[in-house]
């Protein structure tokens, strides 16, 4: 009986294994790239130009990081570009869709539909590139300040969706009575009650919004043309773009002195996790969260 019992338990099961083995694989996928990058980044040039890309370099090499390292002030400025954008953009655009997905989650909010309907428009219809730069910066006057890579991503109609849905199922309209019957208002409802019980939903959209901000390069290359105020993803993105050209230039802001060798395939592959490195780090703490608030929030609309 212990015997046929073992055999039933739903862990031993042939779905069960299948579905192991099918994910396992999935995770080396994902892991696969990731590996490889590291690899390529601490190889010596000539052992990729002799062997191609290798998980395990034949020869091991730092001088991809030793190149990057001498424009190290650049890139750090650039870090604290990025992270500041980050935190205070992810911040302000969590607090501000929280704000309006709430609203017109309430039933009893008089324009709701109104409030909806905007939502939806602006998801289906813009004005375009050129009327999108001309007010912000003949309009707003954000060029080149921090704040034009802020408030453009503040709000965002999925996001709102997301989170409005997730206020619907997840917060009862009978516990918002019963705050209002012990006389609390909107906004000590909001930040008291709902705030505290929404959390798996707050947290999916800061990831989002974090991941938004941090790989944005578009802004900057739109609205930013001081080199003080580029952020991480342009300056990598620029340094990428143009490596090849930085070995013929040794007068160039991030080459290496006259006639010496560049690591171009390795700098690419370093610069690379530089980038994806704080947000690796920072995953797994929303992940506790992240797939509650997307299957709660997903339940209804």
């Amino acid at each position: 009986m212990t015997k046929y019992k073992k055999l039933r338990n739903p862990k031993f099961t042939a779905s069960n294994i299948i579905l192991n083995i099918v994910f396992i694989l999935i995770a080396f996928v994902c892991v696969f790239p990731v590996l490889l990058t590291i690899g390529i980044s601490v190889a010596d040039e000539s052992s990729i130009i002799a062997h191609g890309y290798q998980l395990i370099p034949e020869q091991f090499s730092f001088s991809s990081y030793e190149y990057i390292w001498q424009a190290k002030d650049t890139v750090l400025r650039a870090y604290g570009v990025t992270i500041f954008v980050t935190v205070v953009g992810t911040v302000m655009s969590t607090l501000v869709l929280a704000f309006y997905a709430y609203a017109i989650s309430r039933k009893d909010f008089r324009y709701r539909k109104a409030f909806t309907f905007y939502m939806f428009f602006t998801m289906l219809f813009g004005g375009g590139v050129v009327a999108w730069y001309m007010v912000i910066t003949t309009i707003l006057h954000l060029k080149n300040t921090i704040w034009v890579m802020i408030l453009p991503h503040v709000m965002n109609g999925w996001n709102i969706i997301v989170l409005r849905s997730f206020f619907t199922s997840a917060i009862p309209d009978e516990m918002i009575e019963a705050a209002k019957l012990d006389g609390a208002g909107e906004f000590k409802i909001f930040f008291s009650l709902v705030m505290p019980l929404s959390l798996p939903g707050l947290a999916t959209i800061a990831l989002f919004q974090t991941l938004g901000y941090w790989n944005d390069w578009t802004l900057p290359l739109y609205f930013i043309t001081k080199p003080e105020l580029w952020n991480l993803q342009f300056l990598l993105q620029n340094m990428i773009a143009n490596i090849q050209k930085l070995t013929e230039n040794a007068g160039g802001m991030y080459s290496v002195a006259q006639g010496a060798d560049v690591p171009v395939e390795g700098a690419r592959m370093a610069l690379c996790l530089i980038a994806a490195g704080p947000i690796i780090i920072v995953y797994p703490f929303f992940q506790k969260y992240f797939i509650q608030g997307l299957t709660v929030g997903s339940i209804k609309g």
